[in-house]
C-alpha cells in the first residue's frame, strides 16, 4: 500500500494554488481514473485534492453555444434540451459512451482527460512504457495492439484516446477553458490534447496544478443533420474500434458545410479535416462519401494487428454519411 494524503477543496482559486505549489499533488474527481490507476500502482500521488465539491457544474445556454461546467456530468448533458434538439451528435456520444451508473457519475471533464485504455500503460509490472516510464520503450508495438491507434502515433507509442464524447466535441471546435495560477485561459479542443510524438507522457496542454473549469460547445445550424455512430466488439458497453461523428448542412443535394471526426483511431480525438475538404461543395453521393472516408485515412500507420481497423473506419465514416445525408436508415 502507498499512503497519501486526502484534502477537499472548496475554492477553485485555492485549489489551483495548492496543487501549482505541489507537484506531488493530483486532483481527485468523477470519470479521471485517478483511482483506478493508483490501485494498479500506475500513479502514485502523495495527496489528493478533491474537487467534486467546487463550483464547476451547470449548463448555460447563449443563443450560439453552451458553457458547460467541467464537473457537470454526462448524464446531466445527455439530459439537456439544447443538446438533444442542436447536438444531437453530442447526445448519441454520451449515451454509447458509458453505461447509465457510470454517466451519472463520470464528469466532462474527466472525461476529457481519462487515461490511456493500454494494456501495457496499466500494468506496472511491464517495464517498457513510454507513457508511464518515459524512455523505457513500448511493449504495445511488438505485443497485442488490436485496440490501438493508426492515427497520430509514433514510435514511441500508440495507445488511443478512448473517448467518445470527444469526437463530436472536436467536430464542433469546442474550446477548453482552463485555470491556472496566472488567471484564465482558453484552448481549442482540436489542440488540447498532444499526439505521442517522442514524449507520450505528456497527453495534453495542461500545466500541473491547471484546472479544466468549462467547455465551450457551438451550436449547429438548426438545418444541420448529425449522427455519431460507434463501431465494437459487442452492443454491451465497450470501447469503440472505431466510430465516426458527423455534422452536415445539405441544400439541394449539396454539402455546405461539413464537420467530421473520427474515434477509435486516433491518439487523440482526430479531426478529418482532409474528409471535411472532400465534402465541402460537393454533391452527397456515394463516390464522394468513399473519397471522404479515403481522405479521412490518410497518413495512417497501421501495425499487424491493426491494418484492419483502416478499412473498418473508411467505411464507419462512409456509413455515417450516408445516414446523415438521407441514403441510410
Amino acid at each position: 500500500m502507498h499512503p497519501f494524503a486526502y484534502a477537499r477543496a472548496t475554492d477553485v482559486a485555492q485549489a489551483v494554488a495548492e496543487a501549482t505549489a505541489d507537484p506531488h499533488t493530483s486532483y481527485l474527481a468523477g470519470g479521471t481514473t485517478q483511482l483506478d490507476l493508483m490501485k494498479d500502482g500506475v500513479l502514485r500521488p502523495g495527496r489528493l485534492l478533491d474537487i467534486t465539491r467546487l463550483p464547476l457544474g451547470g449548463i448555460t445556454h447563449t443563443g450560439t453555444t453552451i458553457r458547460v461546467g467541467a464537473l457537470t456530468t454526462m448524464e446531466e448533458l445527455a439530459a439537456d434540451t439544447v443538446v438533444r434538439e442542436r447536438l444531437p451528435f453530442v447526445r448519441e456520444a454520451l449515451l454509447l459512451g458509458a453505461s447509465t451508473q457510470l454517466r451519472n457519475m463520470a464528469t466532462i471533464g474527466g472525461n476529457l482527460l481519462q487515461r490511456a485504455r493500454c494494456r501495457y500503460f496499466r500494468d506496472p509490472t511491464v517495464p517498457a512504457c513510454n507513457k508511464r516510464a518515459p524512455g523505457s520503450g513500448c511493449a504495445a508495438v511488438d505485443g497485442m495492439h488490436r485496440m490501438h491507434a493508426v492515427l497520430g502515433t509514433s514510435d514511441h507509442c500508440i495507445a488511443l484516446h478512448a473517448s467518445d464524447l470527444a469526437v463530436p466535441l472536436a467536430a464542433l471546435d469546442t474550446v477548453v477553458h482552463l485555470q491556472g495560477t496566472d488567471g484564465p485561459r482558453s484552448v481549442p479542443l482540436t489542440r488540447f490534447h498532444l499526439p505521442p510524438g517522442d514524449s507520450p507522457h505528456v497527453e495534453n496542454v495542461l500545466r500541473h496544478g491547471e484546472l479544466i473549469t468549462a467547455v465551450e460547445i457551438p451550436l449547429l445550424p438548426a438545418a444541420a443533420r448529425s449522427h455519431y455512430l460507434k463501431v465494437r466488439d459487442r452492443a454491451s458497453y465497450e470501447f469503440a474500434l472505431t466510430s465516426a461523428g458527423v455534422a452536415l448542412v445539405l441544400e439541394d443535394g449539396l454539402v455546405r458545410e461539413a464537420r467530421v471526426a473520427l474515434g477509435g483511431v486516433g491518439t487523440v480525438p482526430w479531426r478529418a479535416w482532409g474528409a471535411e475538404e472532400v465534402l465541402r461543395g460537393s454533391r452527397a453521393t456515394a463516390e464522394v462519401f468513399r473519397a471522404a472516408g479515403r481522405a479521412a485515412l490518410e497518413g495512417a500507420r497501421p501495425l499487424p494487428g491493426t491494418a484492419f481497423k483502416v478499412d473498418l473506419a473508411e467505411r464507419t465514416l462512409v456509413r455515417t454519411l450516408e445516414t446523415v445525408a438521407g441514403a441510410r436508415s
